[in-house]
């Protein structure tokens, strides 16, 4: 029925109708979104964080197989940001990332132990808050982001909503952005999928993931959502305008990648 209507709408409408469901889903998170005594103590955080690595350049790594032919080691005295299961790399690295970024709420409410045990400042939506015990400390508990899956946009100081753009990628840019890194390279954003079907479709795996770096980053059973790589680019396009416009950069490092929005670098050429 969604498709059929979606076919038969202008995109505009289409768009001003998928916004309208999402605010008025997102009506029961709002007093907790802005009242809650963790969302409270996340804008604390945030505040501190604000241009905090001035002038400075940050590593996002993302989860493609790609990362297998990348000297990660050479990232150990770097700013770098891991999303979702770059945990599972560390043990054979030697050291961890700086920050951590999920915003999936799959990814969170399977691996939520995993996440709450890793030592560095972890970024996660506020919807998967839930996930967590009510009598968890202060001071153990995640750094919550307002995400929204609607309302395409790029969020400079990520204390107000930051819109998702289909990928955790996208919000991990925009956290760099609001620390204040002049530049940021992506690497791991392999941007192909060997699994393909309809986007954000959850679906459960059947045997090794080949999707991501490790083969039990989602193993035998585990649930995931497809990708929506069309979606993802318009967010890489909103975030690439955003630091070109206050001169700043997002370069592409990813060895073999298939994203084509950002100015292509030889990773190896940065550590000259």
């Amino acid at each position: 029925m969604k498709n059929t209507f979606k076919g038969i709408t202008p995109v505009p409408v289409w768009q001003f109708a998928r916004n309208l469901v999402d605010s008025f889903k997102r009506l029961p998170e709002l007093p907790g979104a802005y009242f809650h005594p963790w969302q409270r103590e996340s804008r604390r955080r945030l505040a501190l964080l604000k241009d905090i690595h001035h002038g400075k350049r940050a590593f996002i790594i993302g989860n493609g197989p790609s990362l297998r032919q990348t000297d990660l080691g050479r990232l150990r005295n770097e700013f770098t940001f891991g999303m979702n299961r770059i945990y599972l790399l560390f043990p054979e690295l030697g050291f961890t990332t700086t920050y951590f970024v999920s915003i999936n709420s799959l990814v969170i409410e399977q691996f939520k132990d995993d996440i709450l045990k890793l030592p560095m400042p972890k970024f996660l939506a506020w919807r998967s808050h839930r996930y967590f015990p009510s009598e968890l400390p202060l001071v153990q508990i995640p750094t919550f982001l307002y995400t929204s899956y609607t309302g395409p946009r790029f969020t400079r100081d990520v204390r107000s909503r930051v819109w998702e753009g289909a990928t955790v990628t996208n919000v991990a840019l925009q956290l760099a952005f609001h620390m204040g890194f002049e530049q940021v390279i992506l690497i791991g954003v392999d941007h192909n999928f060997t699994s393909k079907g309809e986007a954000n479709k959850t679906v459960v795996s059947q045997g090794d993931d080949l999707n991501h770096f490790a083969p039990n980053y989602f193993a035998k059973g585990y649930k995931w959502q497809l990708p929506d790589l069309d979606t993802s680019e318009v967010g890489f396009i909103y975030a690439r305008e955003a630091y070109r416009h206050t001169g700043r950069k997002i370069l592409d490092a990813t060895v073999g990648g298939k994203l084509t929005i950002f100015p292509k670098v030889d990773y190896n050429s940065l550590f000259r």
